[in-house]
């Protein structure tokens, strides 16, 4: 997994050197560059939000459905899936808008933990060699951290430069890879915080405890607004899972270099605020009025392609019995003695005069 997640790394490290090589500043940099990627993700949370509320809906006819035909298990099935044609409902439609957003997030995070590889773009087997190189040094080997080592070497580059050969003892880097690492590493500074610092291995006049604090923080405080936003309550265990993960995130935020840490909290800023503009604009609510409307639409377009039909006056059979029945016998003989009745009339008068 290492290997995909560094090959998206690095091709997203393109766009976070072009951000650092215009602002000149690292901080700002992770901060346009979680940005873009906030945009680039935009469309697969809508596809996700209207995927849920399609769920939400189809799990609401199919609590229907096995109510309905509860004593018959066959039955059931046979219009459960006849609701999942319908519905255009796939047991794996949602997995797409979950795994493409993964994929993207852990190859930002794998560009902004590997540097050299995936940011500068520096051959992997001459960091490889840097870091083998660097370990093996008393007193700063062990400081360095396995996952984390590109930052360090970034980080103590000036001092780490002449130890840095390779097998025939020339050094590992040129002139040019110099000196994009040296102006890399001089723009780590943000509003007074190194973020190329370890907060566990730093003192507290540093302020870069203030780093795993924030990520504690904005984790707690989006999980709790949004909930409130969206009416649901936590209770028992759930309340305890929203605190443990920040909880696990701010001590990781502690142990590591706080670039890391300092991209967490942009991206959970950020996020909030995607949130906000999803529940505004694309909220369960919203996407199922506009689905009953297209459905309204759909069934009347419908409506009108069908051919119109002539149907006499419909009389309830109630009615009928109120009707005074005349046979067709009777009608045809009624209509004879009226007209026998209108020519004796007239030879009547007839012969009258004729007296």
């Amino acid at each position: 997994m290492d290997v995909l997640f560094n090959f998206i790394g690095s091709i997203f490290g393109y766009v976070l050197w072009g951000a650092f090589y215009l602002v000149k500043n690292y901080g700002i940099a992770i901060i346009l560059f979680t940005l873009f990627t906030k945009i680039l993700l935009f469309p697969f949370s809508v596809k996700q939000q209207k995927s849920v509320a399609a769920n939400a809906r189809f799990q609401q006819k199919q609590r229907e459905i096995m109510e309905k035909y509860k004593n018959d298990r066959v039955k059931a099935n046979e219009e459960v899936q006849k609701l999942m044609q319908k519905e255009n409902i796939s047991p794996t439609a949602g997995c797409m808008p979950m795994l493409a957003p993964m994929l993207i997030m852990f190859g930002v995070y794998y560009s902004v933990i590997n540097p050299l590889t995936n940011t500068l773009h520096i051959a992997a087997d001459k960091v490889s060699t840097a870091l083998n190189s660097i370990s093996t040094l008393p007193g700063i080997g062990l400081s360095i951290n396995g996952r984390y080592g590109e930052i360090s070497i970034v980080k103590y580059f000036g001092d780490l430069q002449k130890f840095l050969v390779d097998g025939n003892g020339n050094l590992l880097f040129n002139s040019s890879e110099t000196e994009s690492i040296n102006e890399f590493r001089q723009g780590f500074n943000f509003l007074g915080l190194d973020l190329l610092a370890t907060p566990n291995q730093s003192s507290f006049q540093s302020m870069l405890w203030l780093i795993p604090v924030l990520c504690f923080v904005t984790s707690v405080g989006s999980m709790f607004i949004m909930q409130k936003m969206n009416g649901t309550k936590m209770q028992g265990c759930m309340v305890a899972m929203i605190f443990l993960m920040p909880v696990m995130s701010a001590w990781i935020a502690y142990t590591v270099p706080a670039a890391v840490g300092f991209y967490w909290i942009a991206s959970t800023v950020l996020g909030f605020f995607q949130s906000l503009v999803m529940n505004k604009f694309f909220s369960p609510a919203i996407l199922e009025a506009k689905a009953e409307a297209q459905r309204v639409v759909l069934r009347r377009q419908q409506e009108a392609e069908l051919e119109f039909i002539d149907v006499p006056d419909y009389v309830a059979p109630s009615e009928m019995n109120d009707r005074p029945v005349v046979s067709e016998k009777k009608s045809k003989t009624s209509g004879k003695s009226k007209k026998s009745k209108k020519s004796n009339n007239n030879n009547s008068n007839y012969q009258g005069k004729k007296k």
